[in-house]
């Protein structure tokens, strides 16, 4: 059976994401790799997030993470490095988030700022299912059970823990395939 590109897509530290949402996207991150499916992040340049967080703990967990970047050279904030770095040649806000959402079978939207925002409305618009936690402040939780907009194409499907997160983002993925 062929593995799922599951997108997790979260806010950026300067945001100051809570202690919680940080367990909760590690615990994601951890088991998504236990699953045996691939986890697809923005790897950052300037500071860490939740996204990156979740791939480090899957990494750890020997699971396969790809994590498509901005601009054109490799490096990355951090030590940490995917198994596959991808670079898209655009920048964060300018085109990166197509190259990012394009690549996943189905999204995981844990808070979110405006580039999670983006990121959510692109997947909305080519028929990308969304999970979102609707635990924490941000976009996730905002758009929780809801439709983007007036068209109703997919609704934000919410749910509260990690395994629910995956169980429904799995379920979605397949369906989609």
């Amino acid at each position: 059976m062929k593995k799922l590109q599951i997108g997790i897509m979260g806010s950026a530290a300067d945001l100051n994401y809570s202690n919680d949402a940080l367990k909760f996207a590690k615990n994601l991150g951890k088991l998504i790799a236990k699953s045996g499916n691939i986890l697809v992040y923005g790897a950052e340049k300037e500071y860490t997030s939740l996204s990156t967080e979740a791939a480090k703990e899957a990494s750890k967990n020997n699971g396969v993470t790809i994590g498509v970047a901005a601009g054109k050279d490799k490096n990355v904030f951090g030590e940490f490095r995917p198994t596959v770095l991808i670079n898209s040649g655009l920048e964060i806000g300018g085109g990166r988030e197509f190259t990012l959402v394009l690549s996943c079978d189905v999204l995981i939207a844990i808070s979110g700022g405006s580039g999670t925002l983006n990121e959510m409305t692109i997947a909305y618009q080519v028929g990308i299912p969304i999970i979102v936690i609707n635990r924490f402040c941000g976009w996730a939780k905002d758009l929780s059970d809801k439709f983007i907009d007036n068209r109703k194409r997919l609704k934000c499907i919410g749910v509260k823990t990690e395994e629910e997160a995956l169980n429904k983002a799995l379920e979605e993925g397949l369906k989609r395939k």
